[in-house]
């Protein structure tokens, strides 16, 4: 089928396109069976009551799948000059050579870039896009793709994944095993009026660990764009994971996008996410404590900015006892941009000697901007340690004041001030990515 013929059939939803999209990458049954199943309960289930409003979304005429229309390479110079010209402007090949372990690039639908490093690959730690995964490794992922941690029932975006999805990663680190280096994926989505559901599978055996980063952004267009993701982390015993998400999305983009993880006994995950850009974002990354001494953390920085809507928050649920969870949260809203932050910290009657804090941190940058906190703590246990503190509050006068007088302009004050709020969340990136994040930031307050 040529690239033309495949683009012909990817705008709109229905039964056909997912059919198409399974046959073309030559899925198993058990897939399409799951796709299908997705489709029949998205068509089915209302939109969502809370959060911001979707009404600017044309789910309608939206291109569910579009193929880049090239074979993924391990090369970078083997690539079209479009598609390489846009990971070199993103600086994606540079990291590779100097501190990445390996790197995964998606354009629009489709993977076109993947490279492990063989000194990991010796170690049995597998990296790949995630339609190679299911031809490569089908139980694996049979086992773990939207089971037990995002169901494809979860909610409406879910099951509209799950019909849709192509392309994401796929990593196992085996036993005992300590990735080094970052590995890294990068999602573009380039075409006007798309959606795009990578969908991120992470497996770390016992004692294993690993950083792994994810960046995302898109063009700006006047059509609606949607992105609806998916990232499911086992974290099996003993292990940990750090999960870093830069999302850099257009105006016109609606972000979507569901992140959870599957904490077992003595394990750990680490969430740490800077999102700005989108015109809607409704993410919440969720972290499910089932194991006796689990831990996750949470780390989050939002910029909301003119006509923007960031719904952003995390969840902790302790299903086990002596688990442990920390959610920080930081938001700047400026020339009207509404910051909403919702945090929910769950314990169950058997989480016992459960440790659980949650701080909201809002910035206000003028008078039209705003910051809502919507907390929630669900308690079915009374041998518990939970804290809850939420602060908002404008940039103040005498602090502008005083950079004033150390000879910096108004604007230099404001982004010194900025810097200085958002730095507990930039510090706990590797040193190349704060100096990225930074320069966001400074962008954003232009």
């Amino acid at each position: 089928m040529s690239h033309e013929e495949k683009s012909a059939y990817n705008t709109g939803l229905s039964e056909e396109l997912v059919r198409r999209i399974s046959s073309s990458k030559g899925e198993p049954a058990w897939m399409l069976e799951k796709r299908l199943l997705g489709l029949a309960l998205y068509l089915k289930t209302p939109m969502p009551k809370f959060g911001p409003s979707l009404e600017g979304l044309d789910l309608e005429h939206m291109n569910y799948y579009v193929d880049p229309g090239v074979a993924e390479a391990n090369a970078w110079e083997t690539l079209p000059t479009e598609i390489s010209e846009t990971f070199e402007k993103l600086g994606i090949p540079k990291a590779e050579r100097e501190y990445l372990g390996g790197v995964g690039a998606q354009y629009d639908s489709g993977s076109v870039y993947h490279h492990l490093k063989k000194s990991l690959a010796d170690k049995g730690v597998i990296f790949e896009n995630m339609d190679t995964a299911l031809e490569k490794y089908p139980d694996l992922v049979q086992k773990y793709f939207m089971t037990k941690c995002v169901p494809v029932e979860d909610h409406k975006f879910s099951m509209l994944h799950t019909a849709v999805w192509s392309g994401g990663t796929f990593i196992y680190v085996p036993k005992g095993v300590k990735v080094e280096m970052p590995l890294q994926a990068y999602f573009r989505m380039q075409k006007e009026r798309s959606a795009q559901f990578e969908h991120t599978l992470i497996i770390a055996d016992e004692g294993s660990e690993l950083e792994y980063i994810e960046g995302c952004s898109a063009p700006r267009y006047n059509a609606s764009s949607l992105h609806a993701g998916c990232v499911e982390i086992f974290v099996l015993p003993g292990a940990k994971v750090k999960y870093i998400s830069i999302e850099n999305w257009s105006l016109n983009t609606y972000n979507l996008n569901t992140k959870r993880a599957i904490v077992e006994r003595n394990a750990e995950i680490k969430w740490i996410g800077g999102n700005m850009g989108s015109g809607v974002t409704m993410l919440y990354p969720s972290s499910v404590l089932v194991g006796e001494g689990a831990r996750a953390d949470n780390l989050g920085l939002v910029i909301a900015g003119k006509g923007q809507v960031q719904d952003t928050g995390a969840k902790a649920i302790h299903l086990a006892p002596h688990t442990t969870s920390t959610i920080f949260s930081k938001s700047i809203s400026k020339d009207g941009g509404i910051a909403n932050y919702r945090g929910l910290i769950k314990v169950s009657k058997k989480a016992t000697d459960t440790h659980s804090s949650l701080v909201c941190d809002s910035l206000l940058l003028d008078s039209e901007s705003q910051a809502n906190s919507f907390p929630a703590i669900q308690n079915a246990n009374e041998q518990v340690d939970i804290s809850h503190e939420a602060h908002i509050g404008r940039i103040g006068d005498d602090e502008i004041f005083y950079l004033k007088t150390r000879g910096f302009s108004e604007r230099e004050a404001i982004r010194l001030a900025v810097g200085g709020f958002a730095n507990p969340i930039i510090k706990e990136l590797p040193l190349e990515y704060a100096v990225e994040l930074n320069k966001l930031i400074a962008l954003e307050m232009e």
